[in-house]
């Protein structure tokens, strides 16, 4: 076979767990998971949408998180329901490659769309008087269009390069969706080029965001010490706690996973799990967590329910 020749299959094989007893359960899970991800966010996106207080550049970038929470989950769970509790293990390699993009561009967008977020404290906290001068509309407009055309280009980047890769072995993917590693770690021929390139956005995805919002909560917590009432302080941590959180839910299990990968052996069935978790239970809880537990987005519920209640006692005395 010639050197230039690329060997591209027609299909991939997810091989997913083995020898898991009852995967079936996770599954199920999995797809209560979705059903409260897709209602949790959708509800979230309508208040924002409906309720005209509301639109404000703090509450496009909250927008925007759960657009991205809807689409991600959207792009990784059904199929892979469709893939093991169906047993419709095999997928195109044109699909595969496609289903690869979309899964890690989303987590791509989440991630900097925290950082985002703690942008917004930051100002919110150290410059409060120039917050609504700083975070406008216009300008956080600029920067989640910034973040969703550098993250397409990236992945479309990174996910390109498998093109690249004759796949002249095993075709058996052993992870529970088209990872990027798993799938070049197939190739027969030299694949320095992806590793470097796929090392490079898990940097961009995990190392960068985290050392730009630690860096920003050094900066809150210089400017919480200088503030001298305990009130102010207390009410502006409370605002800061909900987006660490959030942070904690992504960051430390998809930091976990691939430090472990890289350090030391992990079990192909520990690393789907803990893959799996991580791409959808902060989808799950980023609406409950930093949204509907603020007392400005329940109060818009509350409205938005209590004037729905009057147009309907309208419409029945009509």
């Amino acid at each position: 076979m010639l050197n230039d020749t690329f060997v591209r299959p027609a299909m991939f094989y997810l091989n997913g767990f083995s020898d898991l007893p009852h995967a079936t359960y996770f599954y199920v899970f999995l797809c209560f998971v979705y059903i409260m991800t897709v209602v949790g966010n959708g509800f979230l996106m309508s208040v924002i949408y409906l309720v005209k207080t509301l639109h404000s550049a703090k509450y496009m970038i909250v927008f925007s998180l759960a657009l991205t929470d809807l689409c991600g989950s959207t792009a990784l769970i059904p199929k892979v329901l469709d893939t093991f509790l169906f047993d419709r293990r095999y997928i195109v390699y044109e699909a595969c490659l496609s289903y690869m993009f979309f899964v890690w561009f989303f987590a791509f967008v989440q991630s900097w769309t925290l950082v985002t977020m703690s942008f917004d404290r930051f100002v919110a906290i150290c410059f409060p008087l120039r917050y609504h001068s700083i975070v406008t509309k216009p300008v956080v407009a600029v920067i989640l269009f910034f973040v969703w055309f550098c993250s397409s280009s990236l992945l479309a980047s990174d996910v390109g390069l498998i093109n690249r890769l004759s796949f002249c072995g095993s075709l058996v993917v052993q992870s529970f969706f088209c990872d990027h590693g798993p799938v070049y770690y197939l190739a027969c021929n030299d694949t320095s080029v992806n590793d470097h390139i796929g090392n490079f956005v898990i940097a961009v995805i995990m190392c960068i965001p985290l050392v730009l919002i630690a860096l920003t909560y050094v900066c809150v917590a210089v400017a919480l010490s200088r503030i001298t009432s305990g009130a102010e302080r207390l009410k502006a941590v409370q605002t800061c706690t909900s987006h660490i959180i959030l942070v904690a839910i992504f960051f430390l299990p998809l930091l976990g996973t691939n430090v472990a990968v890289m350090t030391s052996y992990l079990h192909p069935n520990t690393r789907i799990i803990n893959s799996t978790l991580t791409h959808t239970i902060p989808a799950l809880l980023n609406p409950i967590i930093y949204s509907l537990k603020t007392e400005e987005v329940m109060t818009s519920v509350r409205r938005l329910f209590k004037n729905n209640r009057l147009r309907n006692v309208k419409l029945s005395t009509l």
